[in-house]
């Protein structure tokens, strides 16, 4: 994750600055305030802004007026209950905002979430520096046999080679193409003085889906949750697991009571329909009980079967 000289100039520059203030602070979170956490081979996340902490969340579900007296585990009890039982507006009073390098099929995934204030890097304003996305060896899987949006097993050999060749050089190549289209030099100017270049908005049309953006994401803590919980998931896309992997590790941070409820009754649990819980209560009385006399889908027993640790 090469960061130019500027970059890490500004970095150091926003972390050395500090203000008063009476607004609530969380010491873990402004330890990496600002700060450039590496996600793959050019990604970051970077944490630029938060607003609240567990207190806000409490506060909110009380309506009181500040922290008062009540004990941290009382706290935590609360936090649980609504965690639990699904009760989501105290836990959007709490606001955070990231800045993200990622790459473009990422991002086109990501933006699915449409539950965050997002600003893009523009192409059309800027030009896309020569950072392209290339997985490493163990993460070229072939298409899943039994997921039509998954990967199976590794490629190897001659094979995995091949397909490591062919991103190289797709990915350089439409870039020497974007910069021929551009003709625009580093400082403004044509680099062939006797043709134009084609419009910024334009020639960005055929980069590779691997090569990097940048955003600043805004989200409350209840939509994060939301995104954590489907991102940082094992059955998600790796590429953009890791990135919520990263942020899961930033609110652990900011909301430590949050996030244990959070691993604690979503990311550690598991929903059961209404004949998912009429199979398991038929189990525990004795009784023999197989995917067709649930009445569950293949999937859904398979699923339920995961959970519960037994065979499907």
């Amino acid at each position: 994750m090469p960061l130019s000289p500027e970059q890490k100039a500004e970095i150091e520059s926003a972390r050395a600055q500090s203000s008063q203030t009476r607004r609530p602070t969380v010491p873990g979170l402004e330890e990496i305030l600002y700060e450039a956490l590496p996600v793959l081979d050019h990604g970051f996340v970077r944490v630029v802004d938060y607003m609240g902490d567990d207190a806000a969340v409490v506060q909110a579900a009380r309506v009181s007026y500040g922290k008062g007296t009540r004990r941290v585990s009382e706290d935590a009890g609360l936090i649980n209950y609504l965690m639990r039982h699904r009760h989501t507006t105290p836990f959007e009073m709490c606001e955070i905002k990231y800045h993200v390098k990622l790459p473009i099929f990422v991002a086109r995934q990501w933006i699915r979430h449409r539950t965050a204030n997002v600003n893009e890097y523009s192409a059309r304003y800027s030009i896309l520096d020569n950072e392209f996305y290339l997985p490493s060896a163990e993460n070229l899987g072939v298409q899943s046999s039994s997921n039509r949006q998954g990967r199976g097993d590794a490629l190897t050999g001659a094979e995995a080679k091949r397909v490591m060749e062919l991103l190289k050089e797709d990915s350089e190549q439409t870039y020497a193409h974007y910069e021929e289209m551009l003709n625009e030099g580093p400082d403004g100017q044509p680099r062939d003085p006797g043709r134009q270049g084609l419009a910024r908005e334009l020639a960005r049309m055929n980069l590779t889906l691997n090569f990097y953006t940048q955003w600043y994401w805004k989200t409350d803590l209840h939509n994060l949750l939301h995104f954590l919980s489907l991102r940082a998931d094992p059955h998600a896309q790796f590429e953009i697991r890791v990135y919520a992997d990263v942020m899961l590790d930033t609110l652990k941070r900011w909301v430590p009571i949050t996030y244990e409820a959070f691993c604690q009754y979503r990311m550690g649990g598991f929903h059961l329909s209404a004949k998912g819980l009429d199979a398991v209560k038929r189990l525990l009385a004795g009784e023999k009980v197989d995917q067709k006399s649930s009445g569950l889908s293949a999937r859904e027993w398979r699923e339920m079967m995961d959970a519960l640790g037994r065979e499907p």
